[in-house]
């Protein structure tokens, strides 16, 4: 664990978070209380890949221990319309569309772009470390950096009470409930 580096993404190739976004699937499942099976169709392919591709835009930063892949950050910034903002993907496991609110809420005048931090991944024996702090910080500040972007969106499985508590003791506040409780969605206004 002596040669550790992080390095921003700059030539598109996120292939090398696929065996590190896939883990973080199995570890979301594995803490979940509410419909655990829907992600056994959430992978590599159907959810980083698919959001990477269209999304305005996005930035990928890596941890390596020796170049080997031990964790990264997923961040895009993309484009809401009025008739994408109550959108249910495949996997949603919404039973009554009616009384589910999706990913964006009502109270809110939702701006035309925002900006999410997708995916924060650190393997267990690098955790600790403060590796997660740091890719945080930077997705933060690359999220921060666009001045037509004010408002941040986290979403984070249910059962991962750890990584709800991490966000929000960095400011982010509860937004609501998606799709009846399977995310918990945190936002954060620009400073």
């Amino acid at each position: 664990m002596e040669n550790i580096t992080i390095e921003i993404v700059k030539d598109g190739n996120i292939e090398q978070c696929r065996e590190l976004c896939n883990e973080l699937m199995a570890f979301q499942k594995s803490k979940a209380t509410i419909a655990p099976e829907k992600f056994d169709t959430m992978n590599f392919d159907t959810r980083m890949k698919k959001s990477y591709e269209s999304s305005l835009e996005s930035q990928v930063i890596v941890v390596k221990d020796d170049g080997i892949p031990v964790g990264y950050v997923f961040s895009t910034i993309d484009n809401i319309e009025n008739s994408s903002k109550n959108t249910y993907p495949e996997w949603a496991p919404v039973e009554n569309i009616e009384n589910c609110i999706g990913f964006y809420p009502d109270w809110v005048n939702l701006p035309k772009k925002i900006g999410c931090l997708n995916n924060l991944y650190v393997r267990d024996q690098y955790r600790g470390m403060g590796l997660g702090s740091r890719l945080f910080e930077m997705s933060m500040d690359w999220l921060e950096s666009f001045p037509d972007v004010d408002l941040v969106f986290i979403y984070v499985s249910n059962g991962n009470d750890e990584a709800l508590d991490f966000y929000l003791s960095r400011g982010f506040i509860f937004s609501h409930d998606v799709f009846g409780g399977f995310i918990k969605a945190v936002y954060k206004f620009k400073k």
